[in-house]
């Protein structure tokens, strides 16, 4: 089933959003092209919320006595009518004294009563105005605190807020896209993607990279892959190969590969026409000299030497001389004009390390400021796609063209990418690689082309999530959970389902009723999807569950042993630390499942025949503490202390088909992408983050995970990073006691008012 509603629905249908997300019997879709909202049944259709939602929780299973569910369905239609406010006090009145005693308006779980009563107060304004500020109604405030603490709540909300930010990027992009290129003719446009050799493509080049292939289609022409390979001393071939193999990751190919060093020759013609026709000059003004001036609009003391010193200052530059060192090649162009950029810029340096691809036999090299309108234009390019950031350059990339004579090219601006919590810097990455606190530049968490597709980020969303920022020229830190949850919708149609129980205190359960002896049946690995293959599952009448599952259970409850049927609580042992050490329960195949609360994943205990994999489940947190890294931050300052995770767990056999980079789905658990088998011989799974605010919050201090400290900084600077969580949910504690406890939320979804203090 799913929901399909627009953002701009009025009034919205909060209930049945949250119900989905509760029941997960629907899936939502947000389109703007429709009006209201529709519960599709796979062939018929449900428009009316209260319909939508009473259906929901049937197939959900949730309890409630139907004449009391209908008169608070009837009043949620009534409470956001009310306009006067006595008839607001009085509905409010009667709603927190119902709820004295209460935890839910019917039952003791939450039904549908409370998903309409939730969405109708939410849809009231001036209703939930007088609540919040009122301060007497301290039941219904506990109520309210405690629905949308539920995650499955803060999944809905989370759901609208992407959405309508979706909208409008979406629309943006759509017009961006419209317009496309200036000047582009089909079948002759060529676009260009120029990496420096220098080191690993992280996620902001990706972006560059797949926008000039998107036009270079778009349009039914050509993308250049050509390697900006001005600065020996920082670039090495093996560094080609890995960008080569980083575009290979993302399914990028270029039509040509090229080198900037393939026209050495003629840029440094180029040069020498540039200082004969009096627009370049040699200056040996010391570097901090050169910026100060530069930046007071100072004009150099060289800026006017004749042309005769200024080719003979570049010939010994061109040698490498101990004089020719001293100099370098500025353009002239301006000495105070208010774009700084134009202020004389140096446009050839020495450098007498050996190029990686020419050898010894340049001293000097051009800039990339040079060097790129040049080889532009000499390669055909069409249009130069560059981020925003060179905007200013702009005005000196076509000073470059028109003062050489060469043929125009088309800019293109578009934002760069930046992510909250995340470095992009070649220089800072190197620090966390030099100091031991990752395992190399292709880590999980890190924010290479690598790290991003070994966390199980793919292509198809990575693509998708580049396209909708479009043309965008907003410079913004992007939230980490978009781009995940398109990531999620790209692969949970074809991931594998397979089960896992943590191995720290897991229970083992005798099933009476259960096989005599193991049996196997083939079942299918993704129930929605065949083609996704089958698996074999073993029956026992021993099996294991997670310590969390079993401490959940009362005693005669039934539940639901997935893929095998109900089963009733019979007994249970618990150890002196007050953890269960074991469970009987009585098989009940006639059970209905659809009334059961709980559905647990369970394997049976391993034997020779039937042996269960070793499996290690991998977490990530953010590398550093600070969404956003100033200049001035020294990033020793704000190194998050844990952030690795390991928790050792049984898997069932199926896992050992898989190959390295399978994305699978542990159920209950969440996606990993396989990582391969360790020195120890175990199965490593890495956590794919879904989008949910849970799932990229800190796992610090969760029962059964080890944390895996980083080293200690070599320079033994102490590090005080604030708190380890970056938590953006919590776990709603009991609401009744002699104390209560305050939830400490550090969440970015929205705040909650403090419901126990008045």
């Amino acid at each position: 089933m799913s929901i399909t509603l627009s953002t701009k629905t009025s009034p919205f249908p909060y209930a049945a959003i949250a119900i989905a997300t509760y029941t997960q019997k629907a899936e939502l879709n947000y389109d703007e092209s429709v009006d209201g909202v529709t519960l599709d049944l796979g062939g018929s259709q449900l428009s009316a919320e209260d319909d939508i939602v009473a259906d929901l929780a049937k197939a959900g299973g949730l309890a409630g006595d139907s004449a009391k569910t209908a008169a608070y369905f009837a009043l949620a239609k009534t409470l956001p009518t009310l306009t006067a406010v006595p008839d607001i006090l009085a509905a409010l009145d009667s709603l927190d004294n119902h709820l004295a005693y209460r935890t839910f308006f019917v039952g003791y779980d939450v039904t549908a009563a409370d998903f309409m009563i939730w969405g109708a107060i939410r849809v009231a304004g001036k209703l939930t105005g007088l609540l919040r500020n009122g301060g007497q109604y301290l039941h219904l405030l506990r109520w309210l605190s405690h629905i949308e603490s539920l995650e499955s709540t803060q999944v809905a909300l989370a759901s609208l807020t992407t959405a309508k930010a979706n909208k409008a990027r979406s629309n943006k992009t759509a017009a961006g896209f419209a317009l496309g290129l200036q000047n582009a003719k089909e079948g002759q446009v060529v676009t260009r993607f120029p990496p420096e050799p220098s080191g690993y493509l992280h996620i902001g080049h990706a972006k560059a990279a797949m926008l000039n292939q998107y036009f270079a289609k778009m349009y039914k022409g050509k993308m250049i892959i050509r390697f900006d390979d001005t600065n020996p001393t920082k670039e090495r071939t093996e560094f080609e190969e890995t960008i080569l193999q980083d575009l290979e990751l993302l399914d990028i190919r270029g039509d040509k590969i090229t080198h900037t060093s393939d026209h050495f020759d003629l840029i440094y013609d180029l040069a020498i026409q540039l200082i004969k026709s009096g627009n370049a000059y040699t200056d040996d003004t010391e570097q901090a000299q050169m910026r100060e001036e530069r930046g007071q609009g100072i004009a150099s003391a060289h800026r006017d030497d004749s042309i005769e010193d200024n080719l003979r200052h570049f010939e010994e530059m061109k040698i490498g001389s101990p004089e020719g060192t001293r100099w370098c090649l500025r353009a002239k162009i301006s000495v105070d004009s208010q774009n700084k950029a134009l202020r004389d810029p140096v446009i050839y340096r020495c450098n007498l390390v050996p190029h990686h691809r020419t050898g010894d036999r340049w001293k000097i090299y051009p800039t990339y400021d040079f060097a790129c309108p040049i080889v532009d234009s000499l390669e055909g390019v069409t249009h130069a796609l560059r981020t925003n950031e060179y905007r200013e350059r702009n005005a000196q990339y076509q000073w470059m063209i028109k003062a050489l004579g060469v043929r125009g090219v088309d800019i293109w601006d578009f934002s760069r990418l930046n992510f909250i919590y995340t470095l992009l810097s070649k220089r800072k990455l190197h620090w966390f690689v030099d100091s031991g606190m990752v395992k190399g530049w292709d880590d999980p968490r890190f924010p290479t082309i690598r790290g991003i597709r070994r966390r199980g980020l793919t292509v198809d969303a990575l693509s998708q999530f580049m396209l909708a920022q479009g043309p965008s020229q907003a410079i913004v830190s992007l939230e980490w959970d978009s781009i995940w949850a398109i990531n999620k919708k790209v692969i949970d149609p074809v991931a594998p389902r397979f089960w896992a129980v943590v191995k720290e205190k897991s229970v083992p359960v005798t099933i009476n009723g259960g096989p005599s002896a193991p049996e196997t049946k083939t079942l299918p690995r993704h129930k929605k999807n065949l083609e996704v293959g089958e698996k074999t599952t073993v029956f026992t009448s021993t099996i294991l569950l997670e310590q969390e599952d079993a401490a959940s259970f009362e005693d005669q409850e039934e539940i639901t042993l997935m893929d095998w049927g109900n089963a009733i609580v019979r007994s249970k042992t618990t150890g002196p630390s007050g953890d269960i050490t074991s469970l009987t329960m009585d098989l009940n195949l006639e059970g209905d499942f659809r009334k059961t609360k709980k559905k647990i994943t369970w394997l049976a205990q391993p034997s020779e025949v039937h042996p269960l994999v070793d499996v290690t489940l991998l977490d990530y947190d953010y590398l550093i503490t600070k969404k956003k890294l100033e200049e001035t931050d020294d990033v020793k300052d704000f190194v998050t202390p844990v952030s690795e995770f390991r928790e050792e767990a049984f898997a069932d056999a199926n896992v050992g088909t898989l190959t390295k980079g399978d994305i699978i789905q542990f159920e209950r658990k969440g996606y990993f992408i396989f990582d391969g088998t360790a020195e120890d011989g175990k199965l490593e799974f890495i956590r794919i983050p879904d989008g949910r605010a849970a799932n990229l919050a800190s796992k610090a201090g969760k029962p059964g995970v080890v944390a895996v400290e980083a080293p200690v900084p070599t320079s033994a600077v102490t590090v005080d990073v604030g708190p380890l969580s970056s938590s953006t949910m919590y776990k709603m504690e009991t609401v009744y006691g002699d104390e209560p406890v305050k939830p400490v939320s550090n969440t970015k979804m929205y705040a909650l008012p403090n419901v126990y203090e008045g």
